[in-house]
Formats: C-alpha cells, sequence, structure tokens
C-alpha cells in the first residue's frame, strides 16, 4: 500500500475547489443556523441554484460567465424569499422539515423531463466552462469561464499542489470569493446588525418587545445565507458539470457535519470544518480500498469505500455529544445545547 502517495493526494484536498465549496455553504449556514438560529435543512437547494443559474446563464442566455453568476445568485435570492414568506414562522423541527422538501423539490424540478431543454434533466448541463463550448443565443462577449484564464497552458505548484492552469485558475478565483465572503461574514456579525440576530437566536420574544422587526431580520439572514450558499454551488460549477445528483440531502448533511466540526456560532470554524471533513473524506476514501486490494479487508474497493460514510457518521455522533460546540465554537452560544 503506497501510505505516501494516499498522504500526498489527501494533503492536495485542502486547496481543493470542493473544500472551497463546502466551506462558502458552511458560511451561509452558521449564518443560518449559527448566527440566526435558523434550522435550515435544505441548504443543497441553495448551491443547486447557484450552479444551475450559472450553467443555465451561459448555455440558454449566452451571458458571460462573470455575468451568468449573478443568475444563480438571483435565483438563491428569489427561492430565499418564497421560502421565508411562509415559513420563516415556524420553529425548530418544523423549519428543517419544510427545508429539506423545498430543497428536494427544486432538485426534482431541474430533474424533470419538463425542462430538459433548460436544464438537461437527468444527464446535467456540460460544456459551458470549456474553451470553445457553445451556447444556444451567443451574444458579444459571452464566453465560458476557462476563456477567461490568464495562465498560460502549463504546470504549477509543487507536490501535492500541482496542478494545470485551469486547476490553478479555479482555486485562486475560489479562495478570492471564499476570502471576501468570510471578510463580509465577519463584519456583519460583528455589527448591530449580527447582535440583532444573535439576540433573535437566543430569544426572538425578547428582541420583538425591543421594537426590532424580526421576520425581517430572518428573512435577511435567510437570503445572505442562501447567497453563500449559491456561491458553493457555482464554484462547485466552475470545477466540474452541474448534475442534479450532486444535489441531494446528503450534501445538506456533510456540510452540517463541517459546520459542527468546526464551530456552528463562528466565522471560521466552518473553514476549518470544511477542510478537516472534506480531506478526512478524501483520506478514508483512499484507505479502504487499499486495504481491501492488500487483503486486509473482508470487502471489495467499492464497498470498502462506503465504510467512509460509517466512520464520518460516527464521528458526527460523538462530536455533537462530547463537543457540540465544534473546535471553535462557545457552547453557551449553542441554543440546542439548552
Amino acid at each position: 500500500m503506497d501510505f505516501l502517495g494516499i498522504l500526498s493526494s489527501t494533503a492536495s484536498f485542502i486547496l481543493d475547489p470542493t473544500t472551497m465549496a463546502y466551506a462558502l455553504a458552511g458560511l451561509g449556514l452558521a449564518i443560518h443556523f449559527g448566527f440566526a438560529g435558523l434550522l435550515n435543512m435544505g441548504m443543497a437547494g441553495f448551491m443547486a441554484l447557484g450552479a444551475y443559474g450559472y450553467a443555465i446563464g451561459i448555455l440558454t442566455f449566452g451571458l458571460p460567465w462573470y455575468l451568468a453568476a449573478f443568475v444563480g445568485i438571483g435565483a438563491s435570492i428569489v427561492f430565499a424569499l418564497i421560502l421565508g414568506i411562509p415559513t420563516l414562522r415556524l420553529r425548530g423541527d418544523y423549519l428543517a422539515i419544510v427545508t429539506i422538501a423545498a430543497a428536494e423539490i427544486i432538485r426534482l424540478l431541474l430533474l424533470t423531463a419538463v425542462f430538459t431543454d433548460v436544464t438537461g434533466s437527468a444527464d446535467g448541463l456540460t460544456g459551458f466552462n470549456g474553451t470553445g463550448g457553445t451556447v444556444t443565443n451567443p451574444t458579444p462577449g459571452a464566453g465560458g469561464f476557462n476563456d477567461a484564464n490568464p495562465i498560460p497552458s502549463g504546470e504549477y505548484g509543487f507536490e501535492p499542489f500541482l496542478d494545470n492552469e485551469r486547476t490553478w485558475f479555479i482555486r485562486i478565483v475560489g479562495m478570492l470569493i471564499l476570502v471576501g465572503a468570510t471578510f463580509a461574514v465577519w463584519r456583519l456579525v460583528n455589527s448591530p446588525w449580527g447582535r440583532v440576530i444573535k439576540g433573535i437566536r437566543e430569544d426572538e420574544d425578547a428582541v420583538r418587545s425591543l421594537g426590532k422587526n424580526v421576520f425581517a431580520y430572518k428573512m435577511q439572514a435567510l437570503v445572505i445565507g442562501g447567497v453563500l450558499g449559491s456561491l458553493g454551488g457555482l464554484l462547485l460549477a466552475l470545477s466540474t458539470n452541474v448534475n442534479s445528483s450532486v444535489y441531494v440531502t446528503s450534501l445538506t448533511f456533510f456540510i452540517w457535519t463541517a459546520l459542527l466540526l468546526g464551530g456552528a456560532a463562528t466565522v471560521f470554524g466552518p473553514l476549518v470544518g470544511s477542510v478537516i471533513f472534506w480531506t478526512l473524506q478524501a483520506f478514508l476514501g483512499l484507505v479502504f480500498p487499499a486495504l481491501a486490494k492488500a487483503g486486509l479487508l473482508p470487502f471489495s474497493g467499492i464497498q470498502a469505500a462506503q465504510i467512509r460514510f460509517i466512520i464520518v457518521g460516527v464521528i458526527l455522533v460523538l462530536l455533537v455529544i462530547f463537543r457540540p460546540q465544534g473546535i471553535f465554537g462557545n457552547k453557551k452560544e449553542l441554543t440546542f445545547v439548552k
């Protein structure tokens, strides 16, 4: 078993676009749950809208990639408004059920054959990033993400971060988005607005008695967190094709795991939690098949790879029991441990 090769491959996931996408979605959940107390279990829906909005903006409307990104962001804002207006008066488990259902509705709408010409149905969408990719209604300046890459062709970096110019362009753009989003969230939660939503998380009746419009603040938090989730979906779309099979309920659970690992009511917790979670997933996904191939596990390689989900599930259970505040969190701020 090439243990050094496994470690090298695992380390490369530290700067993987998927890790950054998880971090962005985790920041969105931190706004929703950690700071505003909204138990959102439908973050996969916001991510799907970000990814599909971007791809549809290029393929259907012929927009340049940087304008197409705003289609996904706009779709997430509309979704947050439609979702929030009738449901934000719900609390706890009821809100969680509604948000799971809403995310599934989005996924099934994207999957239905009725919208195949726009969403690609089960086949998803391709060809919106590549150089020379076609669009349905081309307009002057329309082009995919790869067309805008200023990095000369070749390989850059060092092991385990040795990659081609396309991967590095995605990484750079992803890091810029993540840094900007993190700074914005840090400023928000340390502003008077942030203090109000923290108060709503603790006791919304008390905040309402002070004359604050609790519903409006909740809606703002839902929209802001949803936009961050859509940016996570956008980043996934920049690095791969768009398919509805990615944006399933388990994706939301993975993001929740990363959030709880780092700390729900923190700004930097989701970033660290995403790195730890995704690199752990990658490591276990490589180690167990290698052990099975070496005859040390009584499973096939595919079966052994699934063990990582069991391990991650056990870790999540132990985390919630013994350290619910996560690595950076403050236990006093968590509403579910009161």
